[in-house]
């Protein structure tokens, strides 16, 4: 018996002495836990998204999820590894949007032969926040997507734009907003250099990471033709109207296009030196095509989009240098686009559903 009980108060002991150890080593743990900075402790998880936008296999992405001091963050990255996106996971916890919408309709049907109420749109857009700016309720959107119109009396094609598109870019579930970028004075219009400006002025409020540059007259017919970015330039007006619902010729990159924040800066923005109306697109074009990217464009159904029916400006004239211009691109992109552009800051005018910024941007042959 006295044998038996040694042995029992034996194991006692070291079962006790097993536990201050694992004590011991739970408290020096913790001391090393909230000894790291809140920057620096991280940790990661993996998922993959198969998303329709990424048009080629090789442009997959994976998402890495990464938390920071309990706040998720999402980054997208390109196959390669390059980093495409960064989003803050809102902090009531809720989840990304889906990459297909569930509230879209397809097909959609657009009118030009009645005027069109905009305090509807209005009433009809709760979270609208002034300056045309719009964000889910219900989820995160995957990208944050800044929508530049060039302008210059198109009142009437405004508010058409404004009536149609305030409620598909809603149901794309789209953290966006709407900039009107008018070009002060009666000179020369100059829209590529006008979206320039819009680029510029549009990340000062904002971390946009998608641009959609878009003609006022152009109205998409179908909800599935997502206003968002893909692994490469997108070409949204793919099939219009005007152009018998066909696309002109295939290197055309004009009405609607998307591009994100580092495929622009790539291209060094548009060229600021044209003038007039034509060539800009195909400048454009050409400088995609010198970097080595493609165009990517949604399905000539889903593409379709309507033109409101105009006559051509003043001082909107066709410029007769274009064809000249169009052949250098590849020896001016790097000197002629964001990179100098210059241009003066006239008035600023928000409204619910837009922000306006007019701007002298010269004459040609000046700044």
């Amino acid at each position: 018996m006295q044998e038996s009980g040694l042995s029992v108060g034996f194991f006692t002991k070291s079962c006790v002495a097993l536990a201050c150890l694992c004590g011991v080593h739970l408290i020096v743990a913790l001391f090393f836990y909230l000894k790291e900075s809140p920057a620096k402790f991280t940790s990661y998880r993996k998922i993959q998204i198969n998303s329709d936008i990424f048009t080629s296999q090789a442009h997959r992405t994976a998402a890495l999820v990464q938390y920071d001091n309990g706040t998720e963050v999402i980054k997208l990255i390109y196959s390669n590894g390059s980093v495409i996106k960064d989003d803050v996971q809102d902090p009531a916890g809720l989840e990304h949007c889906p990459e297909t919408s569930p509230l879209l309709v397809g097909r959609l049907r657009v009118e030009f032969s009645e005027p069109v109420n905009l305090d509807m749109v209005r009433k009809d857009s709760p979270r609208l926040v002034m300056g045309g700016r719009y964000k889910p309720s219900d989820c995160v959107a995957l990208q944050k997507v800044a929508i530049i119109i060039p302008f210059r009396n198109r009142g009437e094609h405004l508010k058409y734009w404004l009536y149609y598109l305030h409620p598909i870019l809603r149901r794309q579930q789209l953290d966006y907003g709407i900039y009107v970028i008018q070009q002060d004075g009666e000179g020369t219009f100059n829209r590529a250099k006008l979206l320039n400006v819009g680029y510029v002025e549009a990340l000062k409020e904002y971390d946009y990471d998608c641009f959609v540059f878009s003609d006022v007259d152009i109205i998409p017919m179908d909800d599935r033709n997502t206003y968002k970015c893909s692994s490469q330039p997108r070409h949204l007006s793919v099939s219009m109207d005007k152009f018998g619902f066909k696309l002109p010729y295939k290197q055309y990159f004009g009405g609607v296009s998307a591009m994100s924040k580092a495929q622009f800066q790539k291209i060094n923005g548009f060229p600021n030196n044209y003038w007039g109306w034509g060539g800009e697109d195909d400048d454009i074009f050409n400088r995609l095509v010198f970097q080595g990217m493609k165009i990517s464009r949604p399905s000539g159904d889903i593409g379709k989009c309507r033109m409101i029916r105009h006559s051509r400006d003043k001082k909107n004239e066709p410029n007769p240098q274009r064809f000249k211009r169009i052949a250098h691109t590849r020896h001016t992109m790097k000197t002629d686009g964001i990179k100098s552009l210059s241009y003066k800051v006239v008035d600023v005018d928000k409204d619910l559903l837009y922000t306006k910024i007019t701007v002298d941007i010269g004459k040609p042959g000046n700044f």
